[in-house]
């Protein structure tokens, strides 16, 4: 088994509602298990794109998927909760499910990169992971806690 950090987020509909129904279904997926999860955190949305406020969260899983599987199981979920992948980067999205680390990995290629290439960079992905992880070395990176410390986070607000 792996330990899998996941991100997840979204800012059309009823969010945490939906957010909540994909934790579920990750759950019950063949060869993954929740093992934790953050609180939600309230992020106002990056890019050019004017659009309402996304919720974010992070969860922790145990896989014995490899991690591309990982990946086709996630973005399946989001098509399930009605996410369509039109190329636009930033723009407002009903759910997105984002492999941050898998296990001690380091990936890169044209499908996947991990730990996540941006991870240092964002107190809304930071945060919900500090909820649950914030001792998690990701190679190449550093520790959760270490890179939250580093940023501006007072976008980022805790919901529940």
């Amino acid at each position: 088994m792996v330990r899998a950090l996941i991100g997840l987020g979204g800012n059309l509909g009823e969010v945490r509602e939906r957010l909540d129904a994909a934790i579920a279904a990750l759950d019950v997926l063949p060869g993954v298990a929740v093992a934790a999860r953050s609180r939600f955190y309230r992020t106002a949305p990056w890019g050019p794109v004017a659009q309402p406020d996304f919720i974010n969260a992070a969860i922790a899983v145990e896989t014995s998927l490899p991690a591309l599987e990982l990946l086709d199981a996630l973005l399946a979920t989001e098509r399930a909760f009605g996410r369509i992948r039109d190329g636009e980067r930033w723009g407002p999205r009903t759910l997105d499910l984002d492999l941050l680390a898998y296990g001690d990995d380091v990936i890169d290629n044209e499908r996947l990169s991990v730990p996540h290439p941006r991870i240092a960079e964002r107190a809304f992905v930071l945060m919900p992971l500090a909820d649950i992880a914030a001792n998690a070395e990701l190679p190449g990176v550093g520790r959760v806690s270490d890179l939250l410390g580093k940023i501006d986070t007072q976008g980022c607000i805790p919901l529940s």
